[in-house]
């Protein structure tokens, strides 16, 4: 692939490829560049998140089908990959795979995202079944762990059923030698019907508690949290690494980043694992975007 953006001719040969050799998605794995995921006890890690599509989170900032298109989003996530200083990528195996064909996962971690069941605005969107990767298929495609999301409704029988199928899921990746990245929330069903997550202090780091103590070993249990207003509560509740997300976004760039940079600086925390507000900024400059998200990560300065 040429240093360009991604154009008619690369997404011609990408669509052959899928529909002739569907067996150069596993060539492509077979022979990727793998790196380490951490080299350093003091290093941390920037990854993009690209995995909401595939539980039909489409929307940003207002815009409900701003992930709709797939060319669209495979140039800007081309764009983030190959800025300095960002190490990798969390996505669905489509996704994943499309990234393969097109070259750009050489030296990157690859985090296969597992359950995305949980459709948003379904009446079952709190059943999170495992609808994606499995550990045996991260292993599989040299991938360098799995990520799945946890939200616990007490009033909703369904989220036993997801607590299950993590536990599950974390000893399954453990055996493989994965990291096991786990997403946990407490949520409900709001007036209108949607599932809402609590994003409280006291909620964050007790589904922190929960989410620690499933299955039979935490050894490569990493944590995907929320930016809350005490980070330094939150991470009380665990000796775990922690990656942030940064969810669908709402405010300004600046009030985003400085709330990333206050919660990058507390114990335990390693980096970033964000998608839409990196990928689809309000200017539309990913670059800019993901080099700002790239200064707090290794120097904890946006600018």
């Amino acid at each position: 692939m040429s240093d360009d953006d991604l154009g008619n001719d690369d997404f011609a040969a990408l669509r052959g490829l899928r529909a002739t050799r569907p067996q150069a998605i596993a060539e492509a794995a077979a022979r990727r560049v793998r790196r380490p995921l951490l080299t350093d006890p003091d290093d941390r890690l920037m990854l993009v998140a690209a995995d909401h599509p595939a539980r039909g989170a489409l929307g940003v900032r207002g815009d409900g089908g701003a992930m709709a298109d797939r060319y669209e989003l495979l140039r800007r996530l081309r764009t983030a990959l190959r800025r300095p200083g960002v190490d990798g990528v969390l996505g669905t195996a489509d996704v994943l795979e499309d990234l393969l064909l097109l070259g750009e996962l050489d030296g990157k971690i690859a985090i296969g995202s597992m359950n995305r069941g949980g459709l948003q605005g379904a009446v079952f969107e709190l059943d999170d079944r495992f609808t994606g990767y499995d550990a045996a298929a991260v292993a599989r495609m040299r991938f360098d762990g799995g990520k799945m999301l946890v939200r616990i409704d007490p009033d909703d029988p369904a989220s036993v059923r997801t607590l299950e199928a993590s536990a599950r899921a974390v000893d399954e990746l453990a055996a493989h030698g994965l990291l096991a990245m786990v997403e946990p929330f407490l949520s409900k069903r709001g007036s209108s019907g949607s599932v809402v997550n609590d994003l409280s202090t006291a909620a964050v780091a007790r589904s922190v508690a929960i989410a620690a103590g499933l299955g039979g070993t935490s050894a490569y249990t990493w944590l995907k949290l929320p930016v809350v207003e005490d980070m330094e509560a939150v991470m009380a509740a665990t000796t775990m690494p922690a990656l942030l997300l940064g969810g669908d976004p709402s405010g300004r760039p600046e009030e985003t980043y400085a709330s990333w940079g206050k919660a990058l600086a507390v114990p335990g925390v390693r980096g970033l694992m964000v998608g839409r507000a990196l990928l689809y900024p309000p200017d539309g400059d990913v670059a800019c975007a993901v080099d700002a998200a790239v200064r707090l990560v290794r120097t904890g300065v946006a600018a």
